[in-house]
């Protein structure tokens, strides 16, 4: 199989977004219960209202009412390389395509974009995976009759999987924990696939909740400098030259 390319899919979020984290900020400031804050005083305010709320609670960093708040993506057309990095983010929920139930007799793989521009190297790496491919085919075939298959057999065989190989993950995160990926994983330091992937979680996140979202990308973005210095900064801000 051929490489792949990347998909991003939003399979739910919270619902009443906005009312939930309306409340819950609310209820920070309020001897009111949020369940009635909730039911009684949210009709009688304007979506305009409680948006302009909600975007002035994100401009001051009181940032645990967005917890309460959260999106769900299927993602696929990425390689084990990402996800490596994408679990590292703790505070998230994930399911991942199983190598060990799922088996890689037909892998497709992530070609990286600097071998894309050179055909010299891009064919050795097909080569490779093409070499690879044949190998894990032929060791199911001889732990077969070693009256090894399926599973057990898969669970082995995947040792010699490469990195790039596609897969296929389910991520949930909170709107916070969303906020702090997109400032990471937006930068441009940050690796060309997790980069990617976030720039297109962040365009579904700012259709779906841009009083949050719309003003997120790279941490430079919030912070009109760049944090990583003079050797490290991609030019589009100022480095901050002094400590706080």
């Amino acid at each position: 199989m051929p490489e792949t390319t990347l998909n991003v899919k939003l399979l739910s979020k919270t619902n009443n977004a906005l009312s939930v984290i309306y409340s819950a900020t609310r209820q920070c400031y309020s001897a009111s219960f949020s369940g009635d804050i909730f039911d009684k005083t949210l009709p009688e305010k304007s979506k305009k209202d409680i948006s302009d709320f909600i975007s002035g609670v994100v401009r001051r960093g009181h940032e645990s009412p967005l917890e309460h708040v959260s999106f769900t993506f299927a993602i696929e057309g990425v390689s084990r390389a990402l996800t490596h990095q994408l679990v590292r983010h703790r505070i998230a929920s994930y399911s991942q395509q199983s190598q060990r139930y799922v088996k890689a007799d037909n892998f497709a793989y992530i070609i990286p974009p600097s071998f894309q521009k050179n055909e010299t190297i891009k064919s050795k790496f097909i080569n490779t995976m093409n070499s690879l491919q044949n190998t894990y085919n032929e060791l199911l075939k001889l732990l077969e009759k070693e009256g090894i298959k399926g599973e057990n057999a898969n669970q082995d065989a995947r040792f010699i999987l490469p990195q790039a190989i596609e897969t296929k993950i389910v991520v949930t995160m909170n709107a916070r924990e969303l906020k702090h990926f997109f400032c990471e994983r937006c930068c441009a330091r940050s690796q060309w696939e997790i980069r990617a992937l976030a720039y297109e979680m962040l365009k579904i996140c700012k259709k779906e909740l841009p009083e949050i979202f719309d003003s997120l990308g790279a941490k430079c973005e919030l912070l009109k400098f760049c944090p990583e210095g003079e050797k490290s900064t991609c030019g589009k801000y100022p480095v901050r030259t002094k400590t706080i």
